[in-house]
């Protein structure tokens, strides 16, 4: 049974949209994009199961940075579990790898999350012990049973120029074991991290790390915002909002959560694959812009 109930009326309306988002360029193609939409009702701070919709919401794709998510759900587990003290450092790790995508903080994290660390190139059982210790995070998601979680690979770190030695050999023959997500996955991550965390416990607060401002002012003097050229910008300067990019070379996510009313909040991933979604800007803010002014439109349905 999928996290949220499918709805008809949501579906319909997420084809006509992406119809009429991937005409604005004829570059743009349904195979290269994956997208969840949930909406969810809400009535005295407590959040109903979502209703929603997908379009290759079970597609694999490289996540970029939105495989930190995973991460930091896994922090605040191991916290949590006792595997891990908090510590302030662990704080100021995990808040710069999501509020800034900082992917020092990201490796420092997976370190401990594994207890592996990066290095040159080992053999024989050191090579062995090291690859069944940096999959601990992945046995995690699988034990989770999470029928979204199914398929995916959350087991490498992030970098700015590209792994070397043992991180590098670890990512397999063409990169087969680099990391894999669907838009599902990230959504039941992100879904996990905003309603179903008490955070009133001795713990990390990552809602607090994901919370985005959307004034213009403030976006300029930030050039790494995760909100000009993603989902944030096609939405309303006074709305709450909360999301974690991903940008590289091949691919532009972004995984965000608004709200739109007391009574009514939103979840949106949406993946893109290939350069052409890399370099265009406009595409997420397009999309976003869509579906909260369809929401503006038929909240009253739901």
């Amino acid at each position: 049974m999928s996290f949220y109930y499918l709805n008809k009326e949501m579906g319909l309306a997420l084809n006509d949209i992406l119809g009429r988002v991937c005409s604005y360029d004829k570059d743009f193609s349904r195979e290269d994009i994956a997208i969840t939409w949930i909406n969810y009702k809400s009535e005295n701070k407590v959040v109903f199961k979502g209703f929603g919709c997908g379009i290759n919401s079970k597609k694999v794709f490289y996540p970029a940075s939105v495989v930190k998510l995973v991460y930091a759900l896994a922090t605040y587990y191991w916290i949590e579990k006792g595997r891990l003290l908090l510590s302030d450092e662990i704080i100021d790790a995990v808040k710069k790898m999501l509020a800034f995508s900082s992917n020092n903080a990201t490796s420092f994290l997976v370190d401990l999350l594994t207890g592996t660390t990066s290095g040159p190139c080992i053999e024989g059982e050191l090579w062995e012990n090291w690859k069944y210790q940096r999959s601990i995070i992945n046995d995690w998601l699988h034990d989770l049973n999470w029928e979204e979680l199914i398929g995916i690979n959350c087991c490498q770190k992030t970098w700015d120029d590209g792994p070397f030695g043992r991180e590098k050999e670890f990512y397999g023959y063409e990169n087969k074991n680099r990391n894999a997500m669907t838009t599902d996955s990230a959504a039941r991550i992100l879904e996990e991290i905003m309603i179903h965390i008490d955070y009133q416990k001795n713990n990390l607060n990552l809602r607090s790390y994901l919370k985005r401002n959307l004034n213009k002012v403030v976006l300029k003097n930030d050039p790494t915002n995760q909100i000009d050229g993603f989902l944030g910008a096609g939405l309303p300067e006074s709305i709450n909002f909360w999301s974690k990019a991903g940008l590289m070379s091949e691919v532009r996510h972004d995984a965000a959560w608004w709200t739109n009313s007391q009574s009514l909040q939103t979840l949106l991933v949406i993946f893109c694959n290939g350069e052409k979604y890399f370099k265009n800007s406009s595409f997420l803010p397009l999309l976003a812009k869509e579906v909260y002014e369809f929401n503006n439109r038929y909240l009253t349905a739901y």
